[in-house]
């Protein structure tokens, strides 16, 4: 199938440029870390959302062009003939990520989370050269450096964009945490403090809708004496070793009732219906172990009645078998 080469250019600049930002960020010694990821990564979501909004424009360049009125033959402008802005090079001047972001909220479809982080960025971004102190929220700045990375990867899916993800490892290390113990304390500036509070401001405001995008993601790491060398990775094999888990673990794995399944399943999908259909499409999740446990009603008596929690991956399993709204509230 050929795909138009703007859309496509636009694609691929945008997976180098978020491919530049994790390199840069993931550095042993950068002291410009947090302000460098902040503009490459802005960079890599402006031309992503150029790149969908050019596909849902039926590849037509001037929906991803500034316009303005054209100038008639008598000097006036026109009120109904536009045609794009020329830069001081005399090319078309593509529309900012602000821009894009507003064509999209206006025709709703950028989930609100998504809309949040990118917002939160371009405020860093903006802001860089104002933080005297960085290091005083970096830990809050990377947060929503791992929350865009795992956003960017999951619109890529959500948007159906012609991108293929699986051969990048996509994350952010969790490097400025490592020698902890020679962190200090620091005096946090005004302009540090409006920041905070301008995230913030968005977090609170967050409806709790348990959509596939995230504002911020919790870093949280546990030092603990000892290693992981006694350790062994195991993947899922019907011929090997049984593995028993603990019961937090399940929780942690298996995290939802039938009933937090069902709702999902409401919110998610236009033709879905508490049904014969989807009965049984319960009782095929029920006989997969990856996706379904049973475990006793009351944990501390064996013999009690069974009840059944869900992977969050059933999501996956269902959506084979119906329609997801086009703008899921999950």
């Amino acid at each position: 199938m050929k795909i138009n080469k703007t859309y496509r250019a636009l694609l691929d600049k945008a997976m180098d440029s978020m491919l530049s930002a994790i390199e840069i960020y993931n550095k042993p010694n950068f002291n410009y870390r947090e302000e460098t990821f902040a503009v490459l990564a802005i960079n890599a979501w402006e031309l992503l959302l150029k790149a969908f909004i050019l596909k849902e424009n039926k590849y037509n360049l001037r929906s991803i062009y500034v316009l303005e009125p054209s100038i008639k033959k008598d000097g006036t402008k026109s009120s109904t003939r536009k045609i794009p802005k020329l830069n001081r090079c005399k090319n078309p001047m593509s529309i900012s990520i602000v821009d894009a972001i507003s064509i999209l909220d206006f025709q709703k479809k950028l989930p609100k989370k998504l809309k949040d982080n990118l917002d939160s960025l371009i405020e860093l971004r903006d802001n860089a050269i104002h933080f005297v102190n960085l290091k005083s929220i970096s830990r809050q700045i990377q947060e929503l450096g791992f929350a865009c990375v795992k956003n960017f990867i999951g619109v890529i899916k959500y948007w159906n964009l012609d991108l293929d993800v699986s051969s990048y490892n996509l994350y952010l290390m969790p490097l400025a945490y490592i020698d902890e113990k020679i962190t200090v304390p620091s005096v946090i500036t005004a302009e540090n403090e409006s920041y905070v509070s301008f995230v913030k401001r968005l977090l609170e405001s967050d409806d709790e809708d348990e959509s596939d995008f995230d504002i911020a993601i919790s870093i949280d790491v546990d030092f603990k004496k000892g290693n992981t060398f006694d350790s062994v990775g195991v993947h899922f094999d019907a011929g090997g070793v049984k593995v028993e888990l603990t019961e937090e673990n399940i929780k942690s794995k298996f995290p939802w009732s039938h009933k937090e399944m069902t709702d999902r399943c409401r919110a998610r999908y236009s033709d879905f219906k508490q049904d014969p259909k989807y009965n049984g499409l319960v009782r095929e999740i029920k006989l997969n172990k990856k996706l379904c446990v049973p475990r006793p009603l009351y944990f501390d008596n064996p013999k009690s009645q069974k009840t059944y929690y869900y992977s969050s991956n059933v999501l996956q399993f269902f959506d084979r078998h119906y329609v997801r709204k086009e703008h899921p509230i999950e």
